[in-house]
């Protein structure tokens, strides 16, 4: 599983950020999460493909965050995209998503199919389960977490050699079948460690600091979190829905998540460091996000 952030700008572009747009690879499938102006053109400079897109997650719609969608379905008919598209968002979604695609003149090649979300509802996907929660934004917002199916335990090769088992033994027991050695039939769960957590990502979009998101995130791996703004004025940024650093690392630090990336930083703040800084003081697992970085997320 990997993450790349597409954009990490708040409100606007700058010359040093696109707008939200982060590409969730789950190797089955590649997630889209926002898809704010200029999006495709960032998949052009990243490690991923933009039609490898299977499912778009989009938390609200504020222009930063959704207006790269007509652009990115319209390459992607002139690309002769025909698989299907499904396109998640909060209740306004249907509406929203449709006057999107009304823009222009254009043939949609490919089935496009509008999800709208309630706050707190869930969707089972192949593989993997997407849990919602409500931000708190002065729009319809929802934030996202995407949470893998449990997997298998881990093989205990030492045990297994002890038990007379032989390399080619392992692979049968781990695929779940039993092996006999001598008069004993050794079965999967006496080489096998209990079932692991899959691993699970939480994007919060556009929020003040909200103890819904802070919920949604318990335990997840990797927390994506905006930090729109510095401490100091942290009290201006929460009246028009959005957290500070320090605010953001809180909610990581409370919901003890494994690791927190900051993202949608307002075009003030030409440089990082400040906001990372400001983060690792409450939760040192904190890193501020960048444009085009890439983040392998290990199984935990």
């Amino acid at each position: 599983m990997r993450v790349t952030f597409l954009g990490t700008a708040g409100s606007w572009p700058t010359k040093e950020r696109s707008a939200s747009a982060i590409a969730l690879d789950t190797e089955k499938e590649l997630l889209l999460l926002d898809c704010g102006e200029g999006t495709q053109r960032q998949f052009f400079q990243s490690s991923a493909s933009f039609m490898r897109v299977r499912r778009i997650f989009l938390t609200h719609f504020h222009g930063d965050h959704f207006l790269g969608l007509p652009g990115l379905i319209q390459s992607m008919c002139l690309n002769n995209r025909t698989e299907p598209m499904d396109i998640y968002g909060p209740p306004d979604a249907e509406e929203m998503v449709g006057r999107a695609l009304r823009m222009g003149y254009f043939t949609l090649r490919f089935p496009v199919n509008v999800h709208s979300l309630n706050p707190g509802e869930s969707v089972e996907l192949e593989g993997y389960t997407v849990r919602t929660a409500k931000a708190d934004h002065p729009v319809p917002a929802i934030a996202y977490r995407f949470e893998e199916g449990p997997k298998r335990g881990r093989f205990n090769g030492e045990l297994a050699r002890s038990l007379g088992l032989e390399g080619r033994d392992f692979a049968r027991l781990e695929d779940g079948e039993s092996v006999r050695v001598g008069d004993r039939v050794i079965q999967p769960s006496e080489v096998m460690g209990p079932p692991r957590p899959g691993r699970s990502v939480v994007y919060s979009g556009d929020t003040a600091p909200s103890e819904e998101v802070r919920r949604l995130s318990h335990r997840a791996t990797l927390l994506i979190h905006e930090a729109t703004a510095a401490q100091e004025i942290e009290a201006e940024a929460n009246a028009w829905g959005h957290s500070s650093a320090r605010q953001a690392a809180e909610i990581a630090r409370s919901a003890e998540v494994g690791l927190l990336y900051l993202t949608h930083f307002s075009s003030r703040y030409k440089e990082l460091e400040p906001l990372e800084n400001e983060a690792r003081i409450v939760f040192p697992g904190s890193h501020a996000a960048r444009d085009l970085l890439d983040h392998l997320i290990h199984q935990p």
